[in-house]
């Protein structure tokens, strides 16, 4: 089933996850591919010895734009129009649909050909397209693959990243029937000749090409893409029309800026110093260019940002959907991405997800996390991200969303810490309690109140006195401070 405009399945993360850990599939893909991303990262960083000064300039130009983010905007839709480009302005999913729809509309379109956008799936363009009688083709090979198998992305920049090689050759062999059955599939290249195969037709005839932007530039009105496998350029550059999606906050002043951004971007996402392909698009075709299109139009999108400025997640709006927090996270590395139910997954997820469509809907999400402060110390631009999923937890509680035990428990334990004589001696009890139970066997197999850890493992039982007795006797045989 494919992304849609509605709140997905958030709401059910536990349930999602509970699936995600019993599938094997799922659980070797994971395996396969997520330590190298963290690995090509590692050493990308580690031969550039100033990116950590990198990363403040990304964070400070991050910030001063959302500050004057009024001004860069209407400057870019200046510059867009300056360039023969045309400019829609989208408070909503509904009208950033309906405005790709009439461009399409107008020129007779019957097939599309989209490079893969985030916009794009959060708005499900691809569905409201469909249902106007109009075809769209994905040309980013995962993106084509989850397409083709009526799958949302699971991940940001690797929208296949729970496939396994078997997967592929199945949907292919399901698809392409038209190709000979004795076909081998040994490796990589046989998939990826197959897909060039059949998606250079697609490119030729398509009468619009839809693109998102990592980056929209104010000084020259240009839109930016970086891609590993050039099919953002050839749909970009051979159908008549040329649609960019983007959110607003794509936006960014100057060229220089756009580089700063782009030296921390490939790094950051696959390890690589720059994309394969980093390609600045300006405009429609004039008199004497080679190729390009007759028309250019970008579909600027708010969809729920604005209200994120000047709030406390306002600094969520930095992101460069680089996914190094998801890359990173010990939570989606076991539970994968369609596991968090919408569009965007992983910590980042976390926040932007209730942002978007509230609290009431993804309040699961800012509690999938461990806390653990991995994906706000790789983030390329700094982005506090276990303080954004904080500040959600804190909403959900103030609106009695969190779970019973939750609600409950919370003023119960307020009340022991606020008491430090009461706490010690409460866990005191409990420590000397489920020592006496658990000594016999080491350990719990079943607590009452802790089913979300001994359904998946035992509960060690405890073995002599608290932490605190533990400390305290410590410092008094001499233990420094």
């Amino acid at each position: 089933m494919t992304v849609t405009s509605s709140h997905g399945t958030s709401y059910a993360f536990k349930e999602n996850a509970h699936r995600a850990l019993g599938n094997a599939g799922l659980q070797k893909a994971l395996a396969r591919s997520g330590p190298s991303f963290v690995a090509r990262r590692t050493a990308a960083v580690a031969a550039l010895p100033e990116f950590e000064q990198l990363r403040d300039a990304a964070r400070d130009i991050k910030n001063h734009t959302l500050a004057y983010i009024d001004f860069y905007l209407e400057e870019y839709e200046k510059n867009v129009l300056a360039t023969g480009g045309q400019l829609h302005w989208c408070s909503t999913a509904d009208e950033a649909r309906d405005a790709v729809l009439a461009i399409c509309r107008a020129a007779n379109a019957r097939t599309v050909t989209k490079g893969k956008s985030m916009v794009g799936e959060e708005l499900a363009i691809n569905d409201h397209l469909e249902r106007n009688g109009v075809i769209p083709i994905e040309t980013d090979l995962g993106e084509y693959i989850i397409q083709l198998r009526h799958e949302p992305p699971s991940h940001i920049i690797a929208p296949a990243f729970h496939l396994n090689l078997e997967d592929w050759e199945e949907t292919f062999r399901k698809a392409h029937t038209d190709l000979p059955h004795d076909r081998e599939f040994r490796e990589r290249r046989d998939i990826l000749i197959e897909a060039r195969a059949k998606l250079r037709e697609r490119f030729l005839t398509a009468d619009v090409g839809i693109t998102g932007a990592n980056f929209l530039i104010a000084e020259t009105g240009s839109s930016v893409i970086v891609t590993n496998e050039g099919n953002g350029d050839l749909t970009q550059t051979l159908p008549r029309i040329h649609i960019v999606l983007a959110s607003i906050e794509k936006i960014v002043p100057t060229i220089e800026d756009c580089t700063s951004l782009l030296r921390v971007l490939a790094r950051s996402a696959t390890g690589q110093d720059f994309s394969v392909y980093t390609t600045f698009s300006t405009g429609a075709r004039r008199p004497g260019d080679l190729d390009g299109p007759d028309e250019y139009h970008v579909v600027l999108v708010d969809n729920g940002r604005s209200a994120m400025l000047a709030t406390e997640f306002q600094d969520m709006l930095r992101c460069i959907r680089c996914a190094a927090c998801m890359n990173h996270c010990p939570v989606y590395s076991v539970v994968g991405g369609h596991a968090y139910g919408w569009v965007y997954p992983g910590p980042m997820g976390a926040v932007l997800t209730p942002s978007l469509i509230g609290v009431d809907q993804a309040g699961h999400l800012p509690n999938a996390s461990t806390f653990c402060g991995k994906c706000e110390s790789v983030c390329p631009v700094r982005i506090p991200l276990p303080k954004l999923m904080r500040h959600w937890r804190e909403r959900e509680f103030e609106r009695h969303l969190s779970p019973r035990a939750t609600r409950y428990g919370l003023p119960i334990w307020g009340f022991l810490a606020r008491r430090p004589w009461l706490y010690r001696l409460a866990t005191r009890g409990v420590a000397v309690t489920l020592g006496a139970f658990g000594r016999r066997r080491g350990s719990f197999r079943t607590l009452p109140l802790a089913s979300g850890w001994t359904d998946g493992r035992d509960m060690p039982a405890p073995e002599g006195d608290t932490f605190f007795a533990r400390y305290a006797l410590a410092q008094r045989n001499g233990m420094p401070r």
